[in-house]
């Protein structure tokens, strides 16, 4: 081994009281010189006799390990970008929310012979188009919590007419929530009612208006149906 070598012509020359600078140039020349099996790959005097002990070594496994990371690093980097990608998508895919209104009319919606959904067709905002104006119906293009909430607004002719309407919330066919008037009193009401609501994808939520009822007078467009997914579920 060179390292062997190396020492035995140190001890050598120390004995001989050999002057330092003698010392490294004859080391230099033996190292030079040697022709058995290097300890490593890459052999530079210039390494070994100016920095520390073994550098010259090193200097190949530390370019390996530097190749190493480089491509781990590479690696790590698409899988986030591919991640990012995946993210975006699941968020996507999170955007479900729509609101929407009753077109403006002096006219009256009903009554009716039988309960009616209502098609609030002015539609502002439709993410994930779940919403369908024409028949006022949102089906859950993926399952999860909802919010959902409903404003009646409804103005009769003048004191002493009866304001008389009745609407509620359906979740898939079943009544969840409600708000009606019925008086004589008053020639304009309102009222407005939230709910949260888990939802299989699927799912269908409405409003609908009670058979024999009526909203009149939506000259401001009042009558309004929104909803929005809180967060999503597996199941």
């Amino acid at each position: 081994m060179r390292a062997v070598a190396c020492t035995l012509l140190v001890l050598g020359l120390l004995c001989d009281n050999v002057s330092g600078e003698v010392t490294i140039n004859s080391l230099r020349v033996a190292a030079e010189a040697w022709d058995g099996e290097l300890p490593c790959r890459i052999w530079d005097c210039e390494c070994v006799f100016k920095h520390q002990r073994g550098c010259c070594c090193a200097s190949h496994e530390l370019q390996e390990v530097k190749d190493q990371m480089l491509v781990r690093v590479m690696d790590l980097s698409r899988s986030v970008a591919q991640l990012g990608g995946s993210l975006l998508e699941f968020l996507g895919g999170m955007r479900v929310a729509f609101t929407a209104s009753m077109s403006f009319t002096t006219s009256c919606f009903g009554p009716f012979t039988r309960n009616s959904s209502i098609p609030f067709d002015v539609v502002t905002l439709n993410h994930g188009r779940g919403y369908n104006p024409t028949l006022g119906i949102f089906t859950a293009p993926r399952s999860g919590l909802y919010s959902f909430s409903f404003s009646v607004y409804s103005k009769v002719g003048g004191e002493g007419t009866r304001i008389y309407y009745k609407m509620q919330l359906m979740k898939n066919g079943e009544v969840v929530a409600s708000t009606w008037e019925d008086n004589r009193d008053d020639s304009e009401d309102s009222s407005t009612q939230t709910v949260l609501l888990p939802l299989q994808q699927g799912g269908q939520v409405y409003v609908e208006l009670l058979s024999g009822r009526q909203l009149c007078g939506n000259v401001k467009g009042l009558n309004t149906f929104a909803g929005s997914l809180i967060h999503p579920t597996l199941a």
